[in-house]
């Protein structure tokens, strides 16, 4: 049948102008379904572009990923314009996420490059995360709205709850975009098509045209891919955990050549030119399957594969009564030449047969090795008994409290070894903090200038307890004008009449924190000018000082 009087376009199309805007923040090495973000962005990204239609002027701007706490870290990667997708794929490959969250701002400097005020203007967001630069996303969509041209934002919240996405989806709708919730793989892919690949080109002028054809009907597909995680199980369908990449066949019948096509999905149709071809499977970027097949006229290929594999759910705990994964602990999962690592819940699979879990909360570590069975699902709690100690110090019995964050906590085994030293097994900074330790019997030390103290403790899984450290000192301060340095001595002295440095300081200023007791100061100057010694005593929880004129 013919269509007459159908409208068509005569003159050029001409590309719109979209720039994306990336989040290369910190939280873009959090993990989906066992992957980092990042990662993901990487691989849809470069996937979307492959489809992107010549012409399209395309650009990237990124954000977060080049210092931490910076919230002027933003950077055009790439100008837009036309052919500019591989510049982008390599840019894209290189990030490696730190920062901050600059999205308002980001937005608004790629508007203006893009001239929005003059020409029509596209900008596509990606973002994991919320604005964390004091800024207004929904004022800032208002006002490119009304001083724009045609200007339009879309946002893709990748991974963000429902709530966070509320916040930010003002962006597209005060400047009529749409606003995509992306929580995995599948549907990242899906908005960066229809905002990238599938933008629509600036509407060209309209002609009456000569009548042409109707178009023939679509090509049915001639290749039907599928996936299982058992012999006989039932198909992995819909679940974008499977990433497919299609090859060309070698000479040899391996892959060749960058892929034609990739899928996030456990079976779909596609349909590709006669010839021989390898279809690369990967299940959660942990197992991959190659199978060779060949697409021939009239026939429908069907490449399969059996992945072998169950999935485990695994729950690490500081006690078996717990009813929540602790978010602290990390859990690393090995089988094969694979390994990877998640912290608080890990939900993954693995190939069929032993499993090694390692799992650890600061310096407490348990290891446990699993059975997995094909197409099932294995759900286990890994105990890690650990327990937290709360850190304190007093600078004398009933205070005052050490407030500082120069104080050096320790926790060291209770039993020493045959040369009388402690094993450390763990350490921090700062009065207040809080540090993981296996159940068991340890001491806390605690160090603060030349002055130290301890005390034994029993730590027990899955229990939060407060340790306190009697320093039994206090701080000495000496004034000294012209001095050079000022060494304090013990006052006693040993049976060869030699008192013990404790410690030397340089400058005419001088404050230190010192167990209780009497001491003498030897204070230095330069050139000819005599030493002089000076006593001093210092009480537990008092401040001494001391001028040496």
């Amino acid at each position: 049948m013919l269509v007459a009087g159908l409208l068509a376009a005569t003159e050029g199309i001409a590309a719109d102008k979209t720039m994306i805007v990336l989040d290369a923040s910190g939280s873009m090495w959090g993990q989906i379904g066992g992957r980092s973000k990042i990662e993901i962005a990487r691989e849809t990204l470069g996937t979307v572009l492959k489809s992107v239609p010549d012409g399209t002027e395309l650009g990237l701007m990124v954000y977060g990923h080049r210092e931490k706490g910076s919230c002027s870290d933003i950077e055009l990667a790439v100008p837009p314009g036309a052919g500019t997708q591989n510049a982008i794929t390599a840019f894209v490959n290189g990030l490696n996420p730190k920062g901050k969250t600059p999205l308002t701002q980001s937005v608004e400097q790629a508007a203006d490059i893009l001239k929005y005020t003059e020409d029509k203007a596209t900008v596509v967001l990606v973002t994991d995360g919320l604005e964390t630069c004091e800024a207004d996303p929904c004022a800032l969509a208002s006002a490119l709205e009304s001083k724009g041209v045609d200007f339009t934002t879309h946002v893709v919240g990748f991974g963000l709850t429902a709530e966070e996405g509320r916040q930010v989806a003002c962006l597209a709708e005060n400047t009529g975009g749409k606003y995509f919730q992306a929580a995995d793989a599948a549907q990242l892919v899906a908005a960066l098509t229809e905002t990238v690949a599938e933008a629509p080109m600036s509407k060209p002028k309209e002609e009456v045209a000569e009548a042409v054809p109707e178009p023939e009907p679509a090509v049915e597909f001639n290749t039907e891919l599928d996936s299982v995680l058992s012999e006989g199980g039932p198909s992995l369908g819909e679940n974008s955990d499977v990433f497919w990449q299609i090859y060309k066949a070698d000479a040899n019948g391996a892959p060749a050549g960058d892929y034609i096509e990739s899928q996030y999905k456990g079976a779909y149709s596609g349909n590709y030119p006669p010839g021989r071809y390898v279809a690369v499977a990967t299940l959660q970027s942990a197992i991959k399957r190659e199978v060779p097949f060949e697409v021939k006229d009239g026939e429908v290929a069907k490449p399969f594969v059996n992945f072998d594999a169950g999935r485990l759910i695994i729950k690490p705990k500081r006690t078996p009564q717990e009813a929540e994964a602790d978010p602290d602990a990390a859990v690393e999962i090995a089988f094969g030449d694979y390994s990877t690592t998640y912290y608080g819940t890990a939900k993954f699979y693995a190939s069929a047969g032993e499993v090694r879990l390692n799992g650890s909360i600061g310096p407490s570590k348990v290891t446990e090795t699993v059975t997995v069975k094909a197409g099932e699902t294995l759900e286990r709690d890994l105990v890690i008994g650990s327990g937290i100690v709360l850190n304190k110090a007093v600078y004398a019995e009933g205070g005052p409290d050490v407030d500082s964050r120069d104080v050096f906590f320790e926790v060291v085994e209770a039993k020493k070894a045959i040369d009388g030293n402690r094993k450390s097994v763990a350490y921090t900074y700062g009065t207040g903090t809080k540090l993981d330790v296996p159940a068991g019997d340890f001491v806390l030390t605690a160090k603060l200038g030349s002055a130290t103290g301890e005390i034994p403790f029993t730590a027990k899984a899955g229990e939060m307890q407060e340790v306190v450290v009697n320093m039994n000192a206090g701080v000495l301060a000496v004034t000294a004008p012209g001095a050079a340095s000022v060494e304090i001595l013990s006052a006693k002295k040993d049976i060869q009449g030699n008192r013990k440095s404790i410690a030397t300081h340089y400058g005419a200023e001088v404050q230190d924190t010192l167990p209780t007791g009497d001491y003498v100061l030897l204070v230095k100057y330069e050139g000819d000018v005599a030493p002089k010694e000076v006593t001093a005593t210092v009480k537990a929880g008092e401040r001494s000082e001391v001028a040496v004129q």
